[in-house]
């Protein structure tokens, strides 16, 4: 009785052993199968991305802007510029006509403006 014990006690613990099985060994290359100078491999050409090309459109409304916000008598704090195709769109506000006209004449000055849409509003205490 106890040999049959002992006998499934190792049994039991051979079982719990690691039985995965091992990655079967390469056979040994005969020397007529001399292993020849493989190629070193072709690097693939670089794919340089392109940088990203500017919108003319932002680029003409931002020098609009940078024109309006030099000038000493226009607020341009109040005032937003967009631009399509040399078309200008002037937006905001203003607190005299005067001022409305002075951006206006400003940004027709400005290099690539083919027009003007003054959008600007004269709001008293803007």
């Amino acid at each position: 009785m106890k040999r049959t014990l002992i006998a499934l006690m190792v049994l039991g613990l051979a079982a719990c052993g690691d039985d995965t099985p091992k990655p079967a060994s390469k056979p040994a290359a005969l020397p007529s199968q001399a292993a020849a100078p493989t190629p070193a491999p072709t690097p693939a050409p670089e794919v340089k991305a392109e940088p990203p090309k500017p919108d003319p459109n932002k680029e003409l409304a931002a020098r609009v802007k940078r024109v309006l916000e030099g000038e000493a008598k226009i607020q341009a704090a109040g005032i937003d510029v967009t631009a399509s195709d040399g078309k200008v769109t002037l937006w905001g506000t203003t607190t005299t006509n005067a001022e409305r006209r002075r951006a206006e004449g400003a940004a027709k000055k400005v290099e690539g403006v083919t027009a003007i849409d003054n959008q600007i509003k004269v709001v008293k205490g803007s």
